[in-house]
């Protein structure tokens, strides 16, 4: 797969506000997310393709085959049918936003 991560993205601390009108633009859902340390959402394949958007803390991201430690601003794009994993890292916990959609045109490998 390429073009999963895109480093900084998003400002660190990115206003939910912009995110979302950016992302319904593209036909994308929004919602918020705020997770507790070393919490562990493992193993989801959806039959859309998913953006997350790390805003505060650390997580280590699986898409497919692939391992990706996220920091704030960073920005995944998950393809649908794909397997993947979201742990979050910072003793803190983590916040990140998410959306649903599909990706017009989009190459899922």
């Amino acid at each position: 797969m390429t073009g999963v991560i895109s480093r900084r993205a998003y400002e660190p601390g990115a206003a939910p506000e912009a995110v979302r009108t950016d992302w319904e633009r593209e036909g994308f859902s929004f919602g918020v997310f705020r997770d507790p340390p070393d919490q562990l959402w493992a193993d989801f394949v959806h039959g859309t393709d998913e953006y997350v958007l790390l805003v505060h803390g650390r997580m280590v991201i699986d898409v497919g085959a692939e391992r990706f430690l996220a920091d704030p601003g960073d920005l995944i794009r998950i393809p649908k049918g794909v397997r993947h994993s979201l742990r979050t890292l910072s003793k803190e916990g983590s916040v990140w936003y998410y959306g649903y959609g599909h990706w017009q045109g989009a190459d899922h490998g």
